[in-house]
């Protein structure tokens, strides 16, 4: 991988290290060196390196004696053509020498020059070796690729999607959130559609245009350092605000975390939809209520539902929406002057009915844009409650 990316001068994060040597020559030859080794996955050829702060994955070269989903049985090798034709893609067994040359046994150079994405020998047996062959396939298509796609692949995708469901959920989420972080995943997903793979992940994908939308929105329109790409953010964007798919089920069936699933299910379903034409008291109560997060995220799924359905909008439609922006950036939280000791020492028993006055109070502290102070407030707990207890006199007087 990081000689492919370095040839697409795209950023490098991890250098994995092929040799012929085996794992056990590999360990003396570096603490002889006097590096620190691990044997992460010494039985598959595999050891890290760690020099300083960077790790460095050494792998002897090997080839396939039974494979079986993400593990397989294997034997060493010092045959650099048979470790590759093991590898998944062709632009995956590229290989460059200390010195720089590259190494190119099946044509993958060719390939990663016209951005083709092809499976290394027969697509459908290197997808039967380990189904999330097919996941990464899109993957590797949305972050590499480019038209035309390999028909062989395409058919063999649509062909094996069915055992999709082999797969565990972490595994299938953590492609689709890759899938997700590319520059445009909505044309990835729109050509998972047409060949039935996405309806065995997600299902609940119908919103394409919103997609490709917000993500336009973060690579090209907006410069503006509080707004970053979002899988989460854009999950909630093609999933839509459907009500025939809720939200428990995509959370369930990708095993997100609580704090992610309840995220998506805020940003499904949403309290209050931002408008470019809302007002200054409106945007307040809505910060206040949602948090600058929440309704930053919102702002944006609903600036790029617009943009869906009418692309074109005058300048000063933009500069609406990023008022928005700024104001969620900009927001400092305001803390309700009230708490539960203030209707305690106004002599409230204990229990739901103070909750209740204190929600009734900051309404109608927000319905004031935050202006009443403590004092203000407490005048009007106390309103509150002097009007429940003659409420309740009056009532057993005439009962």
């Amino acid at each position: 991988g990081c000689v492919r990316d370095s040839i697409l001068k795209m950023p490098v994060t991890d250098v994995d290290i092929a040799t012929p040597d085996v794992p056990e020559r590999v360990i003396e030859l570096l603490e002889a060196a006097g590096i620190k080794v691990y044997p992460t996955g010494i039985d598959h050829g595999t050891i890290t390196a760690v020099i300083g702060e960077h790790r460095f994955e050494v792998t002897t070269l090997r080839i396939d004696l039974e494979n079986y989903g993400r593990h397989a049985k294997v034997a060493f090798t010092d045959d650099w053509v048979a470790d590759a034709l093991r590898r998944d893609f062709t632009i995956n067994t590229l290989s460059c020498t200390v010195a720089g040359d590259i190494y190119d046994p099946i044509g993958g150079l060719e390939d990663l020059g016209d951005r083709r994405i092809k499976f290394v020998g027969v697509a459908r047996d290197r997808i039967e070796e380990d189904i999330l062959r097919l996941l990464r396939f899109f993957r590797m298509q949305a972050v590499y690729g480019r038209p035309p796609l390999d028909i062989d692949a395409l058919a063999a995708c649509r062909l094996l999607a069915p055992r999709l469901t082999e797969l565990s959920a972490e595994r299938i989420s953590a492609e689709l959130f890759r899938i997700l972080a590319a520059p445009n995943p909505a044309d990835t997903l729109l050509l998972m559609q047409g060949v039935r793979v996405l309806e065995h992940i997600l299902p609940e994908a119908v919103d394409f245009g919103r997609l490709r939308m917000i993500s336009w929105l973060k690579t090209t329109a907006i410069k503006v350092d509080s707004v970053e790409p979002d899988n989460l953010r854009r999950l909630a964007a093609v999933i839509g605000t459907s009500t025939d798919n809720p939200d428990h089920q995509t959370t369930g069936r990708l095993r997100l975390s609580n704090q992610d699933s309840n995220r998506l299910a805020a940003l499904i379903a949403p309290p209050i939809t931002p408008s470019w034409d809302m007002d200054q008291a409106t945007i307040r109560r809505a910060l206040h209520n949602l948090g600058a997060d929440e309704f930053r995220d919102l702002t944006l799924l609903a600036w790029a539902a617009e943009l869906a359905a009418e692309p074109r909008h005058p300048a000063d439609r933009t500069d609406a929406w990023l008022a928005l922006i700024d104001a969620a950036d900009t927001w400092t939280t305001v803390r309700f002057p009230l708490s539960g000791q203030d209707a305690l020492d106004l002599g409230m028993a204990p229990g739901p009915t103070i909750g209740q006055n204190l929600k009734l109070v900051e309404s109608w502290w927000q319905a004031g844009d935050f202006r009443a102070d403590h004092d203000q407030c407490l005048a009007r707990l106390k309103d509150i409650v002097g009007f429940a207890t003659s409420y309740r006199n009056l009532h057993k007087e005439l009962d």
